[in-house]
């Protein structure tokens, strides 16, 4: 049996403390996204269930969205569930589920109140219905919001999107609408992220190197920073990090 001030001692051990370069305060991107891989193996290192490494991920989430926030991002964009997860064990999905409707719950007030606005891409529609509540919930709250936009990705994947979007625009040219010079500002219009930036940089988590069906039209020139830290160990200082590794190489966009 393991003991409660053993478990919270683990989730509140805090990330390994590094020296870093000071951020550039004018070159912060715009928008970050982040694919937050490594929990079940955080957990599997310390012998505990895989629910337990996705619970210790919210200490992480709740450090970086208030980094991100303090330093001026505008849109924070994160994997939280993809269209492939429904596969996992369906213990392992119902908890990943209640975590979501039960972080909603006890955060939304508080990114309200910090100005903070919660939006999704993704089929939120199959979501089961209280996880569907809690979302619709938190974003008609904080709609009107200015600050920083965390950007949810729930039951999205990246070629989902592309087929939904094409779908949309089919319907367009059955009313009418001519593609025959059709722009890729255009296609992107009818995808999740209309009015929302492309990624300026996508951060992965656990020393995994693959896009896991994330953001793949969005992603054609984002750069990619990539760490062996498990996500629940992840923190505000490691953003940092990836900010100023970002801010030191030079975007070209195909051009010289």
């Amino acid at each position: 049996m393991i003991e409660v001030n053993k478990l919270i001692n683990l989730f509140k051990k805090p990330a390994k403390k590094r020296k870093i370069n000071k951020i550039d305060d004018t070159r912060i991107p715009s928008h970050i996204a982040i694919i937050m891989d490594g929990n079940g193996r955080w957990a599997k290192a310390r012998q505990l269930p895989r629910t337990f490494g996705h619970k210790a991920g919210v200490e992480a989430l709740r450090d970086v969205i208030k980094t991100a926030s303090n330093i001026g991002v505008k849109y924070l964009t994160l994997y939280a569930f993809s269209t492939e997860n429904w596969s996992r064990p369906q213990d392992e999905v119902s908890a990943l589920m209640q975590l979501l409707v039960d972080y909603l719950k006890k955060e939304v007030g508080e990114l309200h109140s910090n100005n903070v606005r919660i939006n999704t891409i993704g089929d939120i529609e199959g979501l089961p219905r209280i996880a569907k509540i809690e979302v619709k919930n938190a974003k008609a709250l904080t709609k009107s919001n200015s600050g920083l936009c965390v950007n949810i990705a729930l039951n999205y994947g990246g070629r989902d999107e592309i087929i939904r979007g094409i779908k949309k625009l089919y319907k367009d040219v059955e009313d009418g609408l001519s593609i025959e010079n059709l722009q890729v500002e255009e296609f992107a219009g009818y995808l999740d992220t209309t009015n929302i930036p492309d990624p300026d940089l996508l951060i992965r988590t656990s020393g995994e190197y693959r896009f896991s069906n994330f953001l793949l039209w969005q992603s054609a020139y984002t750069e990619l920073w990539f760490t062996e830290t498990y996500w629940p160990d992840f923190r505000g200082e490691d953003l940092i990090g990836a900010i100023v590794d970002y801010q030191n190489r030079t975007r070209r966009f195909g051009g010289i």
